[in-house]
This record gives structure tokens, C-alpha cells and sequence, in this order.
């Protein structure tokens, strides 16, 4: 086993937990960070990712991704990346895992609904919301609310997208408990965690969007990196037909962003001269990063992905459906309190912002084919878009 990089988080010197746990009970040889990753697995949170959207609203075909696979994908990425940086591979994957757990159901368009309607009363982001479910939904223990994970993986969590001077609400109050330093760049596992979240998606949205018939392989070489990708995978098997090469093409796209991605973090590494994760925290700027030249041909990749895929006409259309169940339902359950179920009720706070944010809680927490039943059983009967 390699040994770790001077720049790692080392679980060893974690800056622990918001509540002290008893030490006497015994939960296995697993130090902090593994603990944290086995948690975010055995949540009720993580469960219901497999069946929120990722690209395809409650999609009716058995083959595409939903939150849960992606966030699998992403650990996969990350933990390869950390493994070949000398970083905590587990500090990285719980990161990975739990990154989306804050997602409403019907992904960004049901994200837009809860924005929508907590307008007055702070708005709703899925990655404040990730921090809310971790720290104060989920609840599995008798003592606290929320999973009770380390400092480094919430910090991660917070800030895997690059420091947070102006947080929401959501995310204000998660660091009020407990203080994550949001102005400063996160360690280098939560800044590989950012990274694989982008390489999988980039790349196997491409996959899911031609087994949907929403893009072709003629559409997709326009685009400058998919078409150096197919020509090396045709020339490796130039004899196998196109449909057998797709899995070829995001392979070799993602190993291509991969080992970009290794180099360019090396070299920054070197550069900044750090030797620990809290230098790492102090440099001014990402040490995890593209080269130059590979950022633009991601950023090239996904205008395309957003013009052919995202906005597809018949994407959009599931979209404005979402919007109208996660609304309707926030309406819903906003006017007439005895709508929630019994646990819910008992909880809701008397004044606002609170009581708006405590109907969202409950909302958020839905997967995709929960909130079209209870849409169907609350506010009425409800026509979706074919395949939705």
C-alpha cells in the first residue's frame, strides 16, 4: 500500500466530530473517514438516490443513471484519482457518495420549484440542503440528529465546489453548529471529489443520451474531444461497429480527462510547495484542475451537452411538468398542514421562514415516482410527458 502524501487528510489528526460518541462500543477496525463513508451508505438518504433523476425523470428504462449510480460513478472516478494522488481514498469517497444526497426529486427542475417557493424565505440549493440532511433530517441516532460526520467531510461537502463567502441559509446554519472555515478551498480529496463529479457526468450523460435517442453519434463529433476519442477507438477496432465502440469512446474520454487532470494537479502541487492539508486550505486557489487547454475542451463539451441534451425539447417538457408537481405539492401541503403525515406535522414550526422550510424538508426528501403519487393523491390528476 502506498503511503500517504504529505498533502492527505489523515483521520488521525481529524478535527472531529460535533458530538462526542462513547468509545466503548465497538464498530469494527475503521478509523473516522471510513466510518463517515459507511454512514452516508447506510442512510436513508443515500437509498433514495436510486430513484431521483439524474438526467432522465423517473425514467421508465431499466439501463439509465439516477442519482444513486451516478454517485457510485463519481466515487469510482475519485477514488482512482486519490489512490494515484497519495490522498485518503475513503475521506474522498464519502465525499463522492454524499455529495447529491441534498438533490429534490426531479433533480434541477425540482431544485427550481423549492427555489421558487422559498423565495421569501432564503430560496433552496441542493448543496446547502446536502449539509441540512447529514446534520439534521437524517436521524439514526438516539442522542443527536443527523449522521454526526467529521469536520473534513462536511467541510468537503460544503465547499467540494471552491469556498462559500455568501452561503445560503441552509448551509449558514450547518456552519453556525459547527464552524467550516466556508471562505478558505477545501482539502484536495473534496477538490478531486468536484472533479470525478464532472468527469462522470460529462461523460456518461453522453452514453445515456444516445441510448435515449436524444443524440447521435454524427451530433456528438462536432464536438472537438469526442471526435479525437472515436477516431483513436476506430482505429483500435476498426472492424467493430459503431454501436459496439460507444463504450470505448466515454472509456477513453474519461482515462483521457483522468490522466489530464493528474499531471495538471502534480504540477500544482510542486508549484504551491504544500505539505499538508492545511496548507493545502490556505493556497488562494484550486490545486485539483484541468489544464488550460483540457478545461476549455470540458467547458466545450458541455455547451454541446446543455444545447443537445439538457434543453432537449422533450427534456424541457418533462422539466416543466416537474415544476408543476414539486409547486403544486409545496402549495398543497403549505395551505393545509393536516396534508403531511403524522411525523412531519408534529414538527412543524408555528412561524416563518421556518414552516415554509420545513414543508421543503419533507419535499426534498421524495424520490421521483413518491412525488407524482403524492401529487395524484393530494392535488389531482396530472398529464406527463410521454417516458416521464
Amino acid at each position: 500500500m502506498t503511503a500517504p502524501a504529505l498533502w492527505a487528510s489523515d483521520p488521525e489528526r481529524s478535527n472531529g466530530r460535533l458530538h462526542r460518541e462513547q468509545n466503548g462500543t465497538a464498530r469494527g477496525p475503521r478509523d473516522a473517514f471510513q466510518r463517515d463513508r459507511d454512514r452516508v451508505i447506510h442512510s436513508i438518504s443515500f437509498r433514495r438516490l436510486r430513484h431521483k433523476t439524474q438526467v432522465f425523470m423517473a425514467p421508465d428504462g431499466d439501463h439509465f443513471r439516477v442519482r444513486l449510480t451516478h454517485s457510485l460513478e463519481v466515487a469510482q472516478i475519485g477514488r482512482t484519482i486519490a489512490r494515484a494522488l497519495g490522498l485518503n481514498e475513503d475521506l474522498t469517497e464519502a465525499i463522492c457518495l454524499a455529495h447529491d444526497i441534498g438533490h429534490p426529486p426531479f433533480g434541477h427542475a425540482g431544485e427550481a420549484a423549492l427555489k421558487d417557493a422559498l423565495r421569501g424565505a432564503g430560496g433552496f440549493d441542493h448543496n446547502g440542503h446536502t449539509l441540512r440532511v447529514l446534520t439534521a433530517i437524517e436521524r439514526p441516532y438516539p442522542r443527536w440528529n443527523g449522521l454526526n460526520l467529521t469536520w473534513e467531510t462536511l467541510e468537503g461537502l460544503a465547499k467540494h465546489n471552491g469556498p462559500q463567502r455568501r452561503p445560503g441559509w441552509a448551509l449558514a446554519e450547518a456552519d453556525a453548529a459547527f464552524p467550516l472555515a466556508l471562505g478558505t478551498w477545501p482539502s484536495l480529496e473534496a477538490q478531486v471529489a468536484a472533479i470525478a463529479d464532472d468527469i462522470a457526468y460529462d461523460n456518461h450523460d453522453i452514453d445515456d443520451g444516445l441510448r435515449a435517442g436524444l443524440l447521435s453519434l454524427d451530433q456528438l463529433l462536432a464536438v472537438p474531444t469526442v471526435a479525437r476519442n472515436w477516431a483513436a477507438a476506430r482505429a483500435r477496432f476498426a472492424d467493430v461497429a459503431d454501436a459496439r465502440l460507444m463504450g470505448e469512446l466515454v472509456r477513453g474520454q474519461i482515462g483521457e480527462m483522468v490522466t489530464d487532470l493528474l499531471d495538471e494537479t502534480r504540477a500544482r502541487i510542486a508549484a504551491a510547495g504544500v505539505e499538508s492539508a492545511d496548507e493545502v486550505r490556505a493556497t488562494p486557489h484550486a490545486l485539483a484542475a484541468f489544464s488550460p487547454a483540457m478545461r476549455e475542451e470540458e467547458r466545450d463539451l458541455k455547451r454541446f451537452m446543455y444545447a443537445n441534451l439538457y434543453h432537449h425539447p422533450r427534456q424541457l417538457a418533462a422539466a416543466d411538468a416537474a415544476h408543476a408537481v414539486v409547486a403544486g405539492l409545496f402549495a398543497a401541503y403549505r395551505a393545509d398542514a393536516a396534508l403531511l403525515p403524522e411525523g412531519w406535522r408534529a414538527e412543524l414550526p408555528v412561524g416563518e421562514p421556518e414552516r415554509g422550510r420545513h414543508v421543503a424538508d419533507f419535499i426534498a426528501g421524495m424520490t421521483d415516482r413518491y412525488a407524482v403519487a403524492r401529487y395524484r393523491e393530494v392535488v389531482g390528476a396530472i398529464d406527463l410527458p410521454e417516458g416521464f
